[in-house]
């Protein structure tokens, strides 16, 4: 409570007539102190009136007095909004003082340039589908003034009065792709925790298991934001300036340049109406479900209630790995490259990255032996389809192991065949456990019918993340 959040209001001091704090009092956030309202000064009633959190309050309403005077008499009212951006600061030298790892701060306020040192929640929400809603705009909203790790409660912090079983299943198919993800409430509050529900916990691993698996690709949004600022949870019209209609769209969100989540946010619904970029998004949870769109029409997504819509879009190599019960544990299992292509377009392209390092150093940057950061390039030709990588600061990932088992190719037609593989520049002979598996047809969701295309597996890769390769087969056009 960093702003600093104060119950009481004013001049105060201790009371002479009863105890303060009151002994096991379950209402903590009522003010027990003996104050009076500062009303006679400029700082504390100003010409100009804000209408804080719109009440007709005196500006220091629950926090400092605005009269009141910090070290060499600095006036709260000019270092109001600098306490917790100092403070953030203070801690984060300090952490760093301890042990030298990279601090994890956790700030409810914020300030222009907190985000360089400190993640946010959003506050004292309420358990209502309202503000499950607005948590998205929040979200956004946070990562377009520079605080990437950000987040809201999920459930609800003050859980309505209403039954939250069905609320918290929705909560946490969206909380979970927060970049912040936390279920936190009031302590005087029913309990919520994840697994009170049976229907709940199910969402929950359903939604986590992917953020799990997502992990790399968050990572690296991560390490983009460090170097250039850009959000990690978008809004759709910061990836696709372009497309207008996405510009007052608040109900979807973007993780990086190419992952829509959808979720559902009104009681009772099994469905969800979303808009899509022209293109093909692919279901990450179902590769062989896709949207492909043309325009802005609204599509209807099923949403059952343990289901949360996420999709990928062309273009884009998403690096993903098995997940697992904790992050430490699932950074460490093998990758898969989920690689888009335009459904059904020859002379396709697709590109990703990934930048991996022990996440514990106190900056994220390239240092050999200590990171290491990839660019994978995907083309399809004719009948032939291509993969490649270029790595960066290759030792460290080479030091922890880290493999590529798998390929998902999605938007291709036909089978593949005749697979060659060369790693840094030296021709693969034995590639006797690779193999391909083509998973049915992708059944695309388009306004006026479906069309069909197939998913391609390349499995039994032991690629080393460390060393650059080049894979390439040939497609064979199977009636």
């Amino acid at each position: 409570m960093n702003e600093a959040s104060n119950f009481c209001t004013g001049k105060c001091v201790v009371p002479t007539t009863h105890q303060c704090p009151e002994p096991n009092s379950t209402t903590p956030w009522v003010c027990c102190l003996d104050c009076k309202n500062l009303t006679n000064t400029r700082w504390d009633n100003p010409p100009y009136k804000i209408n804080a959190s719109g009440k007709s309050a005196p500006l220091g309403y629950n926090t400092i007095a605005t009269s009141a005077t910090h070290y060499d008499g600095v006036l709260e009212y000019n270092a109001h909004s600098l306490y917790g951006f100092s403070q953030a600061i203070a801690t984060h030298k300090a952490l760093l003082g301890l042990d030298g790892k990279r601090p994890f701060i956790l700030s409810r306020s914020s300030f222009v340039g907190s985000g360089s040192y400190a993640a946010h929640w959003t506050g004292d929400n309420k358990g209502t589908w309202e503000d499950l809603k607005h948590s998205i705009s929040t979200m956004l909203n946070f990562g377009l003034f520079g605080m990437p790790m950000v987040g809201s409660d999920i459930c609800g912090f003050y859980p309505a009065a209403v039954p939250l079983e069905e609320l918290c299943n929705r909560w946490i198919e969206l909380g979970a792709f927060y970049p912040f993800s936390r279920d936190h409430a009031n302590f005087a509050s029913p309990r919520q925790e994840l697994y009170q529900w049976d229907s709940v916990a199910k969402s929950a691993r359903n939604a986590l298991g992917l953020r799990y698996k997502l992990l790399p690709y968050l990572y690296t949004l991560i390490y983009e934001a460090h170097l250039t600022g850009a959000p990690v949870a978008r809004p759709v019209f910061f990836s696709f300036p372009e497309f207008t209609p996405s510009y007052g769209l608040s109900t979807q969100f973007l993780l990086g340049s190419g992952v829509m989540v959808s979720p559902v946010l009104e009681q009772g619904a099994t469905s969800v109406k979303a808009m899509f970029p022209p293109g093909s998004w692919y279901n990450l949870f179902d590769m062989t479900k896709a949207v492909i769109s043309k325009d802005a029409s609204l599509v209807t997504l099923d949403a059952p209630l343990n289901e949360v819509n996420v999709h990928v879009y062309q273009g884009l190599v998403l690096p993903m790995q098995r997940g697992g019960v904790i992050s430490k544990e699932a950074r460490q299992t093998p990758f898969t490259l989920v690689i888009a292509f335009p459904y059904g377009t020859d002379g396709a392209e697709a590109k990703g990255k990934v930048y991996v390092d022990d996440d514990e150093r106190p900056e994220m940057i390239l240092v050999e032996g200590e990171a290491t950061y990839v660019e994978f390039e995907a083309s399809v030709k004719g009948k032939t389809v291509t993969v490649t990588s270029n790595v960066q600061m290759g030792k460290y990932s080479l030091s922890k192991g880290l493999m590529i088992e798998k390929m998902s190719v999605l938007g291709l037609q036909g089978k593949g065949k005749e697979l060659a593989i060369e790693v840094d520049g030296t021709a693969l002979v034995n590639t006797t456990s690779v193999y391909f598996n083509h998973v049915g047809e992708v059944q695309e969701e388009v306004e006026g019918g479906s069309k069909k295309g197939m998913l391609v597996e390349v499995g039994g890769l032991e690629l080393p993340l460390g060393k650059s390769f080049s894979l390439s087969w040939k497609m064979e056009i199977v009636s």
